[in-house]
């Protein structure tokens, strides 16, 4: 990994309250290596044994919490995860994008460029989130 890479990792954890571990910094240089979004299952095969399912679960729900990551919603039970863009704060997502997953591939992106649609609810309701995920086949899959 670039040593820029790692500074980069270094100062985003120093910036959100972490210490600098072994797991985090792993965990973040996983992420920066992505094209997509990852999986639970993604991390324990990449990172091997030496990195237990809770570790990982626990370094995950950390960077969930200080708005590091966020969670990509699935038609399935998993759970698939993103780095968040600068503006993310702890517990403040401000990161409103639609996802994208292709059907051929299972790669799942965030698709920065395209906004959330404007959701229209009843008069005494509140939106606190909305997720969109559109399915069909990536440019690479095509």
């Amino acid at each position: 990994m670039v040593k820029n890479n790692r500074e980069q990792i270094h100062h985003l954890l120093r910036n959100s309250h972490l210490s600098v571990t072994e797991t985090r910094v792993k965990i973040l240089e996983l992420f920066m290596k992505s094209n997509g979004a990852l999986e639970h299952s993604d991390f324990e095969k990449k990172l091997g044994q030496s990195f237990d399912r809770v570790t990982i679960y626990r370094t995950l729900q950390a960077f969930l919490d200080k708005g590091i990551i966020h969670k990509i919603p699935t038609t399935d039970t998993s759970v698939r995860y993103a780095l968040c863009k600068s503006e993310c704060s702890e517990h403040d997502h401000h990161d409103h994008h639609v996802h994208f997953k292709c059907e051929e591939c299972g790669t799942t992106l965030c698709l920065e460029e395209t906004d959330v649609p404007s959701i229209q609810l009843p008069k005494g309701y509140a939106v606190h989130n909305v997720e969109v995920v559109v399915s069909g086949v990536c440019k690479q899959c095509k």
